[in-house]
């Protein structure tokens, strides 16, 4: 028996690296999931590897920040699984520069898919769980803990330099999570946050060139980090070494957990003990 047996978890950006251990994490652990990534084949693969495993899984292939795409999200959980009690707005990417440097595109792209995407996400299931609360109510039954858990970053909490427009999503994802656990609270739901520090992902695979790109919509964004810059980053770090995507799923899972149904309006930061 998993702790989150018959819960339905939304996780956006979940067909790859930290999303995707989240993914499989939460199946693990008994609910069932509704895997998100900008292209299908990812996300059909985190779904297979879920139902491999004895889980319950459905794939919603697309961008976060698409028109309507939140609509769909979130109704995919209701049509596929019945309900929603668990939203992890993950889904991103960095797109750096030096801010006299740096695009309205650049700043405007990341805005829109690190803050302005969980807010649509969250919106779109208000009417979900305020229907679902009202209807417990009026049956006498015990209204369930919901969770949200939003991810921030270091960047978000002390300011990273190349990082203008990322920095100010992720702080800005911290206002929001305080906002809607005050708004929540009355449907017995928690929100919280997650700022990772220094995790081994695609985006920040060691570069030596400094050429490592992936692509977005097509448009190829450069990723990685210098093996010499990570060296030093990695000695920075209290435990000494950057963390795993698995790693960082356990800290989202936490906020995911029946122990932590009275704590919300929190940020965790899952650093290894590296702190601004």
């Amino acid at each position: 028996m998993g702790t989150l047996n018959n819960k339905v978890a939304i996780v956006s950006g979940s067909g790859r690296g930290i999303g995707r251990e989240i993914a499989l994490k939460l199946a693990r652990e008994g609910a069932k999931v509704v895997v998100n990534d900008l292209d299908a084949e990812p996300a059909d693969e985190t779904v297979a590897a879920i139902e491999a495993a004895g889980g319950l899984a459905v794939a919603c292939a697309g961008s976060v920040t698409e028109d309507g795409f939140a609509e769909r999200f979130v109704q995919t959980a209701v049509d596929s699984f019945g309900g929603l009690d668990i939203i992890v707005n993950n889904a991103g990417y960095t797109w750096d520069s030096v801010i006299q440097k740096m695009t309205d595109e650049q700043w405007d792209a990341i805005l829109d898919v690190h803050l302005k995407a969980p807010f649509r996400i969250l919106r779109a299931a208000q009417p979900v769980i305020a229907a679902a609360v009202k209807k417990a109510k009026a049956a006498g039954e015990p209204i369930p803990c919901r969770k949200v858990v939003n991810i921030s970053s270091l960047a978000g909490t002390g300011g990273n330099p190349g990082q203008a427009n990322y920095s100010s999503a992720k702080a800005g994802v911290t206002g929001l999570t305080k906002t809607l656990a005050k708004e929540w609270g009355r449907y017995n739901v928690t929100v919280n946050t997650v700022a990772f520090g220094f995790i081994k992902t695609r985006l920040t695979e060691a570069s030596a060139d400094g050429q490592a790109t992936i692509d977005v919509q097509g448009k190829e964004i450069k990723v990685g980090v210098n093996p010499d810059l990570m060296t030093a980053m990695e000695q920075m770090i209290p435990l000494g070494r950057a963390g795993a995507p698995s790693e960082a799923a356990g800290a989202v899972y936490l906020f995911c957990t029946p122990e932590s149904d009275y704590v919300s309006a929190q940020t965790l930061v899952c650093g290894g003990g590296f702190n601004f």
